[in-house]
């Protein structure tokens, strides 16, 4: 149903870069550099950072095996292990784009909320904004059907993320000098320090990777393993400047008692913060949109009439329930558990992880280890090692600190 190797690579990048640099970016400064400060914070993102471009050109070159392509990254894992990893792979995706999704629909809601606390002392409840931040999402999924589509909304999302991020650092930068009484220690006992800090891991790893490279590159032109890599050289470095600037950026004005929000930390005139918080949601809806395409993909070519036209009669009205049902089951679970630090903690650590650092190393020595060299194998396998273990580690740390918001907070909290 959908359009492969038309997108240019220049299109492909652009994505990378903005939606990469969505609302997310804005509970950095906390869950990133918060459980981890300068020491630890600044030398793990250095090192997820490089790991990610590296995994990820890697799984790049696997485009196309032994004159097989493959456009979906479930393909791949079976052609290379067989069908118990295909449906390995699509479940940790879809719980990553689940889940990515869930928090997107929390950050736009809580940027819509702080548009009703400027204007109102007692504003609305937070699951109010989520309703309107479901619906919205579900109007622009069911109008836009694919991810070639999306080419359109490119330019003016640049256009947003660019402003929203430019108002962002200035007043950040003015809060910063302005306030010199800053903190920077991490709180807690020895053992949360440890488990924060592992938590804090996994989402340097959800802020740089999406998942769905396989799905992104049957996109673009070919030679598409070529026009991926340029793409990813874009994402890891015009892209990580920016959200890595605005982590550091963010910390260093507010500290460590900075908020889960940084939008909630920002001082400035009542119209900067309402435009602000405007932008933000508006930015959000593009990218959340290429993080669920892959959902959307799948649940079109299972109940879609693939015979029709995409826009015949019968397909608007099975896209329409779709889609319907998805950000309804989204966003009930965000009105419940509006923990959107957690959710990220648990899409790098359980799905993240393995998908961006485990599976590319593993089809490096499936598909290459007889021939590559010995050095090489044994590369591959300590990158695979490692990172299953810190998958393991941040996925205990991640449920530890769930349970424990779950005890402090009632569900339906009014954050």
């Amino acid at each position: 149903m959908g359009e492969y190797c038309a997108d240019p690579w220049q299109q492909v990048g652009l994505m990378l870069v903005t939606c990469f640099n969505n609302t997310y970016l804005l509970f950095y400064p906390s869950i990133i550099l918060g459980p981890l400060s300068w020491g630890w914070g600044v030398p793990s993102m250095i090192f997820i950072a490089f790991f990610s471009a590296y995994s990820n050109w890697l799984l790049a070159g696997f485009h196309v095996v032994d004159d097989q392509m493959f456009i979906r990254y479930r393909d791949i894992m079976d052609f290379a292990f067989g069908k118990s990893m295909y449906y390995i792979t699509w479940i940790l995706q879809f719980v990553n784009f689940f889940l990515v999704n869930t928090g997107f629909i929390l950050a736009a809601g809580i940027a819509l909320k702080g548009i009703n606390s400027e204007f109102s002392d007692s504003p609305l409840r937070l699951q109010y904004f989520l309703m309107i931040t479901g619906a919205v999402y579900f109007i622009f999924a069911f109008l836009v059907p694919t991810l070639s589509a999306m080419r359109r909304w490119l330019g003016m999302s640049a256009v947003v993320t660019l402003t929203y991020i430019i108002i962002l650092i200035v007043i950040s930068v003015k809060d910063g000098f302005s306030e010199t009484d800053r903190h920077y220690g991490i709180k807690g006992s020895k053992s949360d320090k440890v488990f924060h800090g592992l938590s804090a891991i996994a989402a340097i790893v959800a802020a740089n990777n999406s998942g769905m490279l396989t799905e992104m590159q049957a996109t673009v032109r070919k030679p598409a393993k070529r026009n991926m890599r340029r793409a990813l050289y874009l994402q890891f470095t015009v892209g990580i400047v920016v959200y890595y600037s605005i982590t550091l950026v963010g910390y260093w004005a507010y500290g460590s008692l900075t908020s889960g929000f940084l939008a909630s930390d920002l001082s400035g005139p009542k119209w900067a913060k309402v435009l602000f918080n405007s932008l933000a949601f508006l930015q959000t809806i593009v990218s959340q949109h290429m993080f669920l395409a892959p959902i959307h993909e799948a649940a079109d070519t299972k109940f879609l009439k693939l015979n029709q036209s995409l826009y015949s009669i019968d397909n608007l009205i099975r896209r329409f329930a779709l889609r319907a049902l998805l950000f309804l089951i989204n966003t009930l679970l965000a009105a419940v558990f509006p923990f959107a630090g957690d959710f990220l903690n648990l899409i790098g650590s359980v799905s993240l992880i393995p998908l961006t650092f485990v599976f590319p190393s593993m089809i490096f020595i499936k598909v290459k280890g007889k021939t590559a060299r010995t050095t090489q194998c044994v590369w591959h396998w300590a990158i695979v090692i490692f990172f299953s273990v810190l998958s393991i580690a941040a996925t205990f740390s991640t449920i530890r600190s769930i349970i424990h918001n779950a005890k402090v907070y009632s569900i339906f909290a009014n954050i």
